[in-house]
């Protein structure tokens, strides 16, 4: 029985993909139990990354003024979400949060501009954040600004942006379905700029967005196709006002099960367990560290997510280690000590106490 897994976890270390059908049962559940899959998809993990996770800190640059209408984001022009609008933050606000983040431990600041795509003359500003970040901070910066052709890539290049971020989100066939303002090959186009100007490339799916099993693992294989070394798997936020909420697909399980598949078909990249991975992984949380590397602590671009501490103390108590950066403070370092017994404070309340209150002693 166990050998099906250790073929898969073997094919992974030589850097062969499972075949699609194989791809589909994982996903599916088809033959594959859970546990000894996860167990398959860390082999190739661990053989790249050890049990290091590396922690991403978002900052969202400027919030809403969109004009596309991406179904999933709170910040496009269709959402009625209950989101305030403000422009580019100040270059004080932008330097202050990437030392909070290289602070906090974080390996990479992921800066994110909203809008269809940067002018050039923003593009010049933000590459001057680059530089001003990666000149006092040890610590890596990632880009999301949406699409950019090769003009405005070679400017981010020279600044010494260390990747760009752009998913493709679901596939091609699916993608009218969630976006009509711009299209797949647009997002293809943009990745390509990147990479044809030494930029790093970041980029993955968002699930839960009504896309079956074959889309999912048709844009797990075109991530391999395009060798992108930085996978983020989102699970769709039902946020009140967007287009889309919902598809009832995103069970625990079948989200542990997409990363696996994900980080079989793509054994040498860092997968990412993104947006979403609190509110639909619950209980299951953990586990997504056997197949995943990385994570985003104190939430994501417009809400709310594990706060650095609590993140720190699920990796260290299941035996991983945050990866970090030399600038990491004692706050960060303390988060990531090992401790002694310690009720989580949904428990304990604000005041920390153990005891239940019918039983504390009064006067």
């Amino acid at each position: 029985m166990l050998e099906r897994y250790g073929k898969l976890a073997e094919a992974a270390l030589r850097d062969e993909p499972p075949s699609r059908d194989d791809a589909r049962r994982i996903l599916d559940g088809e033959g594959f139990e859970l546990l000894p899959l996860l167990h398959a998809a860390f082999v190739p993990r661990q053989q790249h990354f050890g049990r290091r996770v590396m922690v991403h800190v978002l900052n969202n640059l400027q919030n809403g003024l969109c004009p596309e209408d991406c179904g999933y984001c709170s910040q496009s022009r269709d959402s009625q979400s209950n989101i305030r609008k403000y422009p580019m933050k100040s270059s004080e606000e932008i330097l202050a949060e990437a030392e909070k983040a290289a602070r906090a431990g974080a390996s990479r600041y992921c800066m994110v501009l909203s809008g269809r795509g940067p002018s050039l003359e923003r593009t010049r500003q933000l590459a001057d954040m680059i530089r001003q970040v990666k000149q006092r901070y040890p610590i890596e910066v990632c880009l999301s600004v949406g699409l950019i052709d090769d003009e405005k890539a070679a400017i981010l290049a020279e600044a010494g942006l260390d990747r760009l971020n752009h998913n493709l989100n679901t596939s091609e066939s699916h993608y009218p379905h969630i976006c009509s303002t711009h299209t797949y090959r647009d997002r293809i186009e943009t990745l390509l700029s990147a990479k044809k100007n030494g930029i790093e490339i970041c980029s993955g799916v968002i699930l839960g967005v009504g896309e079956s099993s074959e889309d999912a693992i048709e844009v797990a294989f075109e991530l391999r196709k395009l060798e992108v070394p930085s996978i983020p798997v989102n699970f769709l936020i039902p946020i009140e006002g967007n287009p889309l909420l919902s598809d009832g697909s995103l069970s625990p399980e079948r989200c542990l099960r997409a990363l696996a598949m994900m980080r079989l078909v793509n054994p040498r990249a860092e997968i990412r367990v993104a947006g979403g991975r609190e509110g639909h992984l619950r209980s299951m949380e953990v586990l997504a560290l056997w197949p995943a590397n990385s994570l985003f602590v104190e939430g994501y671009l417009t809400t709310k997510g594990d706060a650095v501490r609590d993140t720190y103390q699920m990796i260290r108590e299941a035996g991983f280690e945050i990866e970090g950066n030399p600038l990491m403070d004692a706050d960060g370092r303390e988060a990531a000590k090992a401790e002694g017994f310690a009720l989580p404070s949904r428990l304990t309340g604000r005041d920390g106490e153990l005891l239940k209150p019918e039983v504390i002693r009064i006067g």
